[in-house]
């Protein structure tokens, strides 16, 4: 595979969870930093690309595209299973404090950034790998930023351990999401209850599912959409 001169540019602005990620899961032989076909690339092993993502799908969504028209790319995200609040002193006359967050995420926290690409996974060329981790969230007082936590805003995240890995290679591997005790015909609300999470993220997740052909619409009841499993 050849590589162009463009490397180590996606260190400039790396952020901590992302480089240390980046060293968990990279093998002795791999590559860090690879230009290729105008990108950076975070991992090359052989002939798989590796990318970690720790924000937004929405803005990696071209570049996974493009390179899984012709290559092998694995995307790698992670979830905080168990996080830990660090709040940085705001003068001298303050202490640092740290608390565990009550928030627990699960795989099903993924669907929240699937929607920006929920097709990719039919392409053969890319497959998803999901980490549960614990992490620190370092977060400083800024009055000018951060007025949904009153004037705090998060600074850094800081990876304490991978608890959890899970590789998703094909689009049916979603459909273990499904609650087996889920009675069909069934509607996102049903989907929420089931799983325990919001029904705002219980419509992306059926978005998700039903454009991946894991669930198909069958009709509606009332103004909500009916789905059942399968195509």
């Amino acid at each position: 595979m050849e590589t162009d001169s463009t490397t180590q540019i996606g260190t400039l602005n790396e952020k901590p969870l992302h480089a240390a990620l980046k060293q968990w899961y990279a093998l002795p032989e791999d590559l860090l930093e690879v230009g290729l076909d105008g990108f950076v690339i975070d991992i090359l092993r052989g002939d798989l690309l590796v990318e970690i993502q720790t924000r937004s799908f929405a803005s990696i969504k071209s570049k996974l595209y493009s390179l899984t028209e012709t290559r092998p790319l694995r995307l790698v995200y992670p979830i905080a299973m168990q996080k830990w609040i660090v709040k940085l002193p705001r003068d001298k006359e303050e202490t640092q404090s740290r608390r565990r967050s009550p928030k627990r995420g699960t795989h099903l926290d993924l669907f929240a950034e699937l929607v920006s690409f929920p097709g990719l996974l039919s392409r053969p060329n890319f497959s998803l790998e999901v980490l549960l981790i614990e992490e620190e969230e370092i977060r400083k007082y800024d009055g000018r930023k951060g007025w949904r936590r009153k004037g705090w805003i998060t600074a850094e995240r800081r990876l304490l351990n991978v608890i959890e890995r899970r590789v998703f290679e094909d689009p049916m591997d979603m459909a273990a999401f499904v609650p087996v005790e889920l009675k069909e015909p069934f509607t996102t609300l049903d989907l929420a209850r089931a799983t325990g999470k919001p029904r705002r993220l219980a419509q992306k997740m059926a978005y998700c599912l039903r454009e991946m052909g894991v669930i198909t619409a069958v009709g509606k009841k009332r103004n909500a959409i009916l789905y059942v499993r399968g195509n």
